[in-house]
């Protein structure tokens, strides 16, 4: 009898179901080499008494603890909610546990939630690195043996798998867009220039702009509403202002927006605006805004499955490997044309 306020143990399921500990073992980790019946049997008194494995003598044993740890910027952005939302899905399949932890795009605090997940011994990691060219945390991640997938930004010359979306190009077919339309003057609009995203859409962005013979014009000055006003007063102050802005993420473009707004300059009038990363209100404000859209649940699940494709079934009194891989997927941008840039897009049929 299992006594009030205490956890029923895989002795007490064997012994109500009549079989032994090891029955009861193989009915848990899938089934194998049990009769339907005996199955039956030991499922239905699991669930009657409630039993759950004990997950710490598990890890004693070397065994997966069917947890996948998440170390994100925020998940007060979209862009990464959307991405945890989507791995946790295939955790699921797997039926594994997402462990998600936050950095604030800080390294020191990366490292401690990085050695956290490690002390609960994650089966691997799904990592956006607070910065890609850390040394500290290259060592870091080649020095552990938990199998690793970065996304939305790489770790160079670490072997380690990843998956990006294509920025190198969406900004760069961003910045030919607007000079199609004729503009010269193009402000590329942004902030936290050591980031690996911003720095491939800041290389399309002069890229396409010196390809056609104009200069330059980058501001990478905005950290929040105040210095995206700053900036864009200052740039329209000048004797040869900008015709068009390209702002390289999307609190940039909404803080663009909102500043050009409340100036009254007409978008795109006055000055065009085109923005990378689309977000959920760019469709519906007057004018709509044109943006380069990424395959965002795409960054999230394609990085989990690639983490998954590297757990190997755990040996006897072993931990899963990694298997060998040094690739990165990198995923396609979408133009979407709005009225912010100057187009007038035939409207979508409704559904």
């Amino acid at each position: 009898m299992i006594k009030p306020g205490s956890h029923p143990t895989l002795a007490d399921v064997a012994r109500k179901a009549g079989v032994g500990t090891t029955t009861v073992s193989r009915v848990i980790n899938g089934g194998h080499r049990v009769s339907p019946r005996t199955l039956k049997r030991v499922r239905a008194v699991i669930e009657q008494l409630g039993y759950m494995p004990n997950q710490a003598a598990r890890i004693l044993k070397g065994e997966r603890t069917k947890t996948i740890g998440l170390v994100v910027p925020s998940i007060a952005d979209p862009f990464f909610s959307s991405c945890a939302e989507a791995a946790q899905e295939i955790a699921r399949v797997h039926d594994s546990l997402l462990i998600v932890t936050v950095t604030n795009n800080d390294p020191h605090v990366e490292m401690e939630n990085l050695n956290v997940l490690m002390r609960h011994r994650t089966d691997g990691l799904l990592l956006a690195p607070a910065n890609y060219q850390s040394d500290a945390l290259a060592e870091y991640l080649g020095r552990i043996s938990t199998p690793v997938v970065t996304f939305d930004r790489p770790v160079p010359k670490t072997g380690i798998p990843s998956v990006v979306a294509d920025n190198y190009n969406g900004a760069r077919i961003a910045t030919e867009h607007l000079i199609s339309h004729g503009y010269k003057r193009i402000l590329c609009l942004g902030g936290e220039p050591t980031l690996y995203t911003l720095r491939e859409r800041l290389r399309g962005y002069r890229h396409a702009v010196e390809e056609h013979g104009l200069t330059p014009i980058i501001d990478m000055s905005v950290k929040d509403y105040k210095s995206a006003e700053y900036a864009i007063e200052s740039h329209l102050a000048t004797a040869q202002p900008p015709e068009a802005i390209f702002t390289l993420k999307n609190s940039t473009t909404i803080y663009a927006f909102e500043t050009l707004q409340k100036l009254k300059v007409a978008i795109p009038k006055s000055v065009a605006l085109l923005g990378f990363d689309d977000f959920e209100l760019a469709a519906t404000l007057r004018p709509s805004i044109s943006v380069i859209q990424q395959p965002i649940e795409d960054l999230g699940r394609i990085a989990a499955e690639m983490l998954f494709e590297q757990l190997l079934p755990a040996k006897k009194g072993k931990h899963p490997t990694a298997k060998k891989r040094q690739d990165q997927v990198k995923l396609e941008t979408k133009l979407v044309l709005r009225h912010s840039c100057g187009c007038n897009p035939v409207p979508e049929p409704a559904a």
